[in-house]
């Protein structure tokens, strides 16, 4: 694919993935044998759609309204480099303990490998202790 096609891919991720909270995406975007390094914890791998889905649902079930803002994006070959920053509120339990109500920004960065039309492997980074910290704050 092209490196404007791999970047539309990766704006549609985002869009419809995050923005809209479209489960069916990730089945059509995300590679049977795709791997997510660093979501959500640095250390995390999520293997293929079903393992992206149950975290993608967590996070849709703490977060509300969330939105990721393409601040950046480059592309070349099979790479786009993505860096991002989402605002959301916390309107569901988790994290350890209940909804705040508080809105959250995070910035963060994701490259990622596209092959055939679909993200084979990403790798994200993000600062999530820093949103834990502002979250428990009174």
């Amino acid at each position: 694919m092209s490196e404007s096609a791999n970047k539309a891919l990766i704006q549609r991720w985002f869009e419809e993935v995050w923005n809209q909270g479209r489960e069916s995406t990730i089945d059509e975007l995300f590679h049977p044998q795709g791997k997510v390094h660093g979501f959500p914890e640095p250390d995390s791998i999520l293997i293929g759609p079903p393992g992206f889905k149950e975290v993608h649902r967590l996070f849709h079930t703490i977060y509300g309204d969330i939105h990721v803002q393409l601040d950046e994006l480059i592309a070349e070959g099979d790479s786009v480099a993505a860096r991002w920053t989402t605002t959301a509120n916390h309107t569901g339990p988790g994290l350890g303990f209940p909804a705040t109500g508080k809105t959250i920004t995070l910035a963060g960065s994701s490259f990622t490998t596209c092959r055939i039309g679909q993200i084979t492997e990403a790798w994200n980074y993000m600062d999530l202790t820093k949103t834990t910290l502002d979250l428990q704050k009174k």
